[in-house]
């Protein structure tokens, strides 16, 4: 086993779960409720001074159906470590780690943006692509590729209604039937329509 994940594991017991390595990868599941604990004893206890990325994930279909992934680099030993936090759809929350790594900021205020992922006590918690105000959280596995409907801002130079703008057919999509269609990406509906037609099935299960 991992060293770092040995003292993981003897200092916070159940609440950390060994992830399978890969390709010399090596990872944990922390319970959320005790991720500012463990990042602060990763950096202070454990050598990890850097905090290199931090996304949500959805897992649409799955409970939690939220995950934030932290990826945390020790640069005297050059070891990089991943950790995985569940989050429920029901209270999409967790508590940030800027005051562990201060480059958690923008990375946090990403994934409030894009996913709709809260993290409790971080100073700055807004926005940080797309306007105040706009109402949809654009990674999220239900959201049309072609987009939603949605009123800019009135500072935008062209104020008014943004509208969806279908896809299919151009550089990034494959069309409908194309050979090798499922390993490409992006995946998702391309229209509401689309969507809803697909996510209204009992059976539905999303095609990775």
């Amino acid at each position: 086993m991992n060293t770092t994940i040995e003292k993981l594991k003897a200092q916070f017991g159940a609440e950390i779960g060994e992830l399978p390595e890969f390709r010399g990868e090596c990872g944990v599941t922390v319970a959320r409720a005790r991720i500012l604990e463990v990042c602060r004893f990763l950096k202070a206890g454990c050598g990890f001074d850097m905090l290199t990325d931090l996304s949500g994930v959805d897992n649409l279909g799955e409970e939690p159906r939220y995950a934030v992934h932290y990826i945390v680099y020790a640069l005297a030993r050059h070891e990089r470590l991943r950790l995985t936090v569940g989050v429920p759809e029901g209270d999409a929350a967790v508590a940030s780690v800027v005051s562990v790594w201060g480059t958690a900021d923008w990375h946090e205020r990403e994934a409030f943006d894009m996913f709709g992922l809260t993290f409790r006590g971080h100073p700055n918690l807004k926005r940080i692509l797309m306007w105040d105000g706009y109402p949809h959280f654009p990674l999220r596995k239900d959201f049309p590729l072609a987009g939603l409907p949605a009123e800019l801002p009135a500072t935008a130079r062209n104020a008014g209604t943004a509208q969806p703008v279908p896809m299919e057919g151009g550089p990034f999509v494959a069309g409908i039937g194309t050979a090798g269609a499922v390993r490409r990406e992006p995946r998702a509906s391309d229209t509401v329509a689309e969507r809803d037609a697909k996510t209204a099935h009992p059976g539905h299960q999303e095609e990775i």
